[in-house]
């Protein structure tokens, strides 16, 4: 992951990330995606935060299939003590990214491969900032 970064950030536009990391230190970000909620975390924790990225190709993915795709590894998740917390998808870019708290990254990897074989490119230790 050298050389990437991501937040997450409430903000009432785009406009006003992009001004705050500017103003902050002239980091800006190259995209910046809308985040709807999704399943709550669980009360009790299951390990470490972790995110995972797959990168399917431009053209390759729907929200429709990924949604579909996340039923499935609801269904399973349990069984390798994750808790998936929620996805993002850019179908123009192909890209899918799954936030999960999880004993170790090893988990959410077996998670997306019983649930439908999807085995993400990268997986990373999730670090909150203050």
């Amino acid at each position: 992951m050298k050389g990437k970064v991501y937040c997450l950030s409430e903000s009432p536009d785009d406009s006003s990330i992009y001004k705050t990391h500017q103003q902050a230190h002239g980091l800006v970000p190259d995209l910046i995606e809308l985040v709807t909620s999704g399943t709550a975390a669980a009360s009790q924790s299951r390990g470490a935060l972790f995110l995972d990225v797959h990168h399917l190709g431009a053209g390759n993915v729907t929200a429709k299939a990924v949604a579909d795709a996340h039923v499935k590894d609801l269904a399973v998740q349990g069984k390798y003590d994750v808790n998936l917390i929620n996805y993002w998808v850019d179908e123009k870019a192909g890209v899918v990214m799954c936030l999960a708290e999880a004993p170790d990254s090893a988990a959410m990897v077996n998670t997306h491969k019983e649930a439908h074989g999807l085995i993400p490119d990268e997986v990373h230790l999730v670090k909150q900032g203050n």
